[in-house]
């Protein structure tokens, strides 16, 4: 199909920069087709207020806005979370919602036979491969659309002439125009001054942190907060059991208040460049923490070793948008089996960006004090430890006896 042959157009739209301009952008140059504007409601709050309105005086037809917060936390984030599936440190919130996004976008193309899908991601990020595979993992043979690929705009600037002399309206102006993405789990900066790696992230100039504060400006007392997991999932703060939704907005509260989950990182992009981003992840990283110190107690050792190497592969995955893979289910199923035990609760002490272990405790905990101790016991014969040495230290042994009857250097 070429350009004048599209009747109808599934638009992911965020009523950002990119995807405001798209809406005209679209009816100009691909014959005045339908646009349906689709939002992903992952928690970005007030970026979806007037969302509608603003569509739809740009040009959609009409928008679907869903709400997929809890489904994003619950089959998205906290499988991860159990997992402790990173990538460079980063907690992957864009990672995370693009999956969910994508499929939906999927899903109101089919019910609307759509003749294609579009999205605002440049041709420099992440994102752009993100959504097109999480799209063809369900609609193999849509045509998609990348303006970024094919319209002359260079720059951001640009884009703001475009909205300009299209009268589309915009939140932002040149001088604070920062990259961000937004959802209950983060939010990403990029851009600007930011671009240089030399220059300090701007934490205490008012509007740069949206989640928090910086740790300086955070309480000089600090606050303590107990993290009830089942199986690895968190499920209650302080003893009050909550949903997703409201779990990781009560830790973003209290995170965000004690400078928590703030990280500037130079990361290697899948596109193959490097990209500085500094993000915002209060409740996530107090959860993240809180799982970790959990599992310490929870796994036997040959199982906490052996999980860490495949929460690295699956951190690269989600990053590399590889979500609807065999591998990406495979370990899922993985990471699930090796949670049937971490069930208790820890607690955190949160000091101006610091999350200090202060306390742990799960009724299936492998840590037994009566074999630990440093103290007189009656269960561990130390004279045990000579027959052990012996033999795991075997092979040593015999090499360096061969070495010295060979004259070979030890």
């Amino acid at each position: 199909m070429n350009k004048k042959e599209y009747k109808k157009i599934v638009l992911a739209y965020s009523g950002g920069l990119d995807t405001s301009i798209i809406i005209p952008w679209l009816k100009e140059n691909y014959g005045n087709p339908e646009i349906i504007a689709v939002s992903g409601n992952v928690g970005q709050a007030s970026e979806l207020e007037g969302l509608e309105e603003k569509a739809i005086k740009t040009g959609a037809s009409k928008i679907y806005i869903e709400d997929l917060t809890e489904e994003f936390l619950t089959d998205y984030v906290f499988p991860c979370v159990q997992a402790g599936a990173k990538y460079e440190e980063y907690l992957l919130g864009t990672a995370f919602a693009r999956p969910i996004i994508a499929k939906r976008i999927a899903e109101i193309a089919l019910k609307e036979g759509a003749d294609a899908i579009c999205h605002g991601c440049t041709g420099k990020g992440n994102d752009q491969v993100r959504f097109e595979l999480g799209i063809k993992a369900f609609l193999p043979n849509i045509p998609i659309i990348a303006p970024w690929r094919e319209w002359d705009i260079k720059s951001r600037s640009e884009e703001i002439d475009y909205a300009e002399a299209h009268n589309v309206p915009l939140k932002i102006n040149r001088e604070t125009n920062y990259s961000k993405d937004k959802n209950i789990w983060h939010l990403s900066h990029e851009g600007l001054d930011l671009e240089d790696p030399k220059n300090e992230p701007k934490y205490n100039e008012e509007g740069f942190l949206e989640m928090g504060v910086s740790p300086e400006n955070a309480p000089d007392k600090p606050t303590y907060v107990k993290i009830h997991f089942e199986k690895g999932v968190p499920t209650s703060v302080d003893g009050e059991k909550m949903n997703a939704t409201e779990l990781v907005g009560k830790l973003n509260e209290l995170g965000g208040a004690n400078g928590i989950g703030l990280l500037d990182i130079v990361e290697n992009r899948l596109v193959g460049m490097k990209c500085r981003g500094v993000y915002e992840t209060p409740g996530g990283a107090i959860i993240y923490k809180a799982h970790e110190i959990l599992e310490t107690i929870c796994l036997d050792k040959e199982t906490a070793h052996y999980k860490a190497s495949v929460a690295q592969k699956l951190g690269e995955l989600v990053y590399n948008a590889q979500w609807f893979t065999p591998l990406t289910k495979a370990i899922l199923s993985f990471v699930k089996s090796t949670q049937e035990t971490v069930t208790g609760d820890v607690t955190l002490k949160l000091y101006k960006g610091n999350m200090i272990n202060a306390g742990v405790q799960s009724p299936y905990s492998l840590y037994d004090a009566d074999i630990a101790t440093f103290d007189e016991d009656d269960v561990y014969d130390q004279k045990d430890s000579q027959g052990f040495i012996n033999l795991y230290g075997l092979p040593t042994k015999v090499i360096a006896k061969m070495k010295k009857n060979n004259g070979l250097e030890m």
